[in-house]
């Protein structure tokens, strides 16, 4: 929480007062965490150990570092139970440790895990896989920065274009072909590296442009002969409530006609919204797609998959034994060790095949309490004159911007910031940027959430730091 110069003095050494027996109360329930956060800071370079830094809040800003998973629920290295609403940043459909996961992978490690052989899963999950989604081929990979790195690679190999458009807001993974952004350099807009390390000469094959707006339509048009790509993330993790279904019919369209390759990342839509993902969703078939997190059960997994026109550029195409066939296609190179691990391949196969015999009513139901959840606190928010809105897409839910509350560094992000701490205090583990619910999450989890975010709205405001 950002404390203003414009307060009197008394008011700010009140809620100094009050935030200072907060920060003391929430380390002493996760000291733990913070201690090894600090022994460990040395020799462990991660950006977890730092995400949400300010100066007020420094004694704070510590991951929570757990220790145990079951169910909905996750216990820190302190013993401190908690309900999880960030599940694996989308991974645990089902919640953490399913049995029919824990099974599976428990079976194949007893026979070893052998890499460098064919994977005998692999047929079966790649077939699982098409027919759930639909998919004509597809290849496994380990993350989902990979899944995306490789299906830009695919796009240009068979498009024999180099440029890609992406949409400003979207999120792809570390790759640096996709960490780049806008910015006004001399009253124009350019393309430019996110962070440092990424090569600017990266930047200049990639047009960043406004999802859902339908002038960016009219610049894929434009720019219709050198685009090898369009890239979309069809729901954006920060802003659910953007669901431009005529905007990605009429890119559908544009991209066929040109020969553009519609790429559609579904790490976070994949399987949760629909069983068909978000193509099913908006009715919107994209030439590849790529997937990870619910697939891999908790394993590390990406999938890319897609139309045998571009997936053949992995192993040159079909052919058979027995005759005069051979791989025609012109390959790209397409690799990696782990690709295909048993483990998440048994964890995949395990969550495709639990996937198709419950069918899309679990994905239908997961939604429908997701936005019953939402409706409820977004009825108190209003009622109380708190703050706050939460939009969500299926079971993917966070807080939209309010106002001008859009930069990271005002006062409202700060305030928003505080009141996730103190909803970790009591016990509901959650991240700034939204959360999402799991078929293990009871109605009983759900109402004690919402009593820890009127409770920690209550606080805040008998200590000055909402109105």
């Amino acid at each position: 929480m950002q404390l203003t110069d414009s307060a009197s003095p008394t008011h700010l050494n009140s809620q100094q007062q009050h935030l200072e027996k907060f920060i003391a109360r929430y380390i002493n329930k996760t000291k733990t965490s913070k201690q090894l956060t600090q022994a460990y800071r040395s020799v462990l370079a991660d950006r977890r150990n730092s995400i949400g830094f300010r100066k007020t809040i420094k004694e704070m800003v510590y991951p929570i570092i757990g220790k145990y998973a079951s169910g909905s629920k996750i216990w820190d290295i302190d013993g401190n139970e908690y309900i999880d609403l960030v599940m694996g940043f989308g991974v645990n459909l089902f919640g953490h440790n399913p049995g029919f996961i824990k099974e599976a992978i428990e079976e194949r490690l007893e026979q070893g895990i052998h890499i460098g052989t064919q994977s005998d899963l692999a047929g079966e999950v790649a077939q699982l896989f098409c027919e759930l989604t639909g998919m004509e081929r597809v290849t496994f990979s380990n993350t989902g920065t990979e899944a995306v790195m490789t299906a830009i690679r695919l796009a240009r190999a068979t498009t024999v274009r180099q440029k890609i458009a992406i949409f400003a807001g979207s999120y792809h993974g570390h790759f640096d072909g996709t960490l780049v952004k806008r910015k006004k350099l001399d009253g124009n807009l350019v393309t430019v590296p996110s962070f440092p390390g990424v090569l600017p000469n990266v930047s200049q094959d990639v047009l960043v442009l406004d999802y859902g707006d339908f002038k960016s339509l009219e610049i894929i048009k434009a720019y219709q002969h050198e685009l090898a790509a369009v890239l979309v993330e069809p729901i954006q993790d920060e802003r659910p409530d953007i669901q431009p279904q005529e905007f990605l019919l009429q890119l559908r369209e544009i991209t066929q006609k040109s020969g553009i390759v519609l790429i559609f990342d579904e790490m976070l839509t994949g399987f949760r919204i629909h069983l068909g993902g978000a193509q099913a969703w908006f009715g919107v078939e994209a030439d590849i797609a790529t997937y990870g997190k619910i697939v891999g059960g908790g394993l590390p997994i990406g999938i890319i998959a897609g139309k045998a026109t571009y997936m053949d550029r992995i192993d040159g195409g079909i052919w058979s034994y027995g005759d005069a066939s051979f791989p025609q296609v012109e390959t790209t190179f397409f690799a990696g060790t782990y690709c295909k691990h048993p483990l998440a391949m048994a964890a995949a196969r395990a969550v495709l095949k639990y996937l198709k015999s419950q069918g899309n009513a679990l994905q239908q139901k997961l939604n429908e309490r997701t936005s019953q959840f939402v409706e409820k606190l977004n009825t108190y928010f209003q009622e109380d004159g708190v703050p706050i809105q939460l939009a969500n897409c299926g079971s993917i839910f966070t807080s939209l911007p309010l106002g001008n509350a859009v930069d990271s560094g005002d006062a409202s992000s700060g305030d928003m910031d505080l009141i996730f701490y103190y909803l970790i205090s009591r016990g509901v583990f959650i991240i700034p940027n939204g959360g999402l619910l799991s078929t293990s999450h009871t109605d009983e989890d759900l109402e004690y959430i919402i009593q820890a975010v009127q409770d920690s709205v209550k606080e805040l405001r008998e200590s000055g730091f909402l109105p």
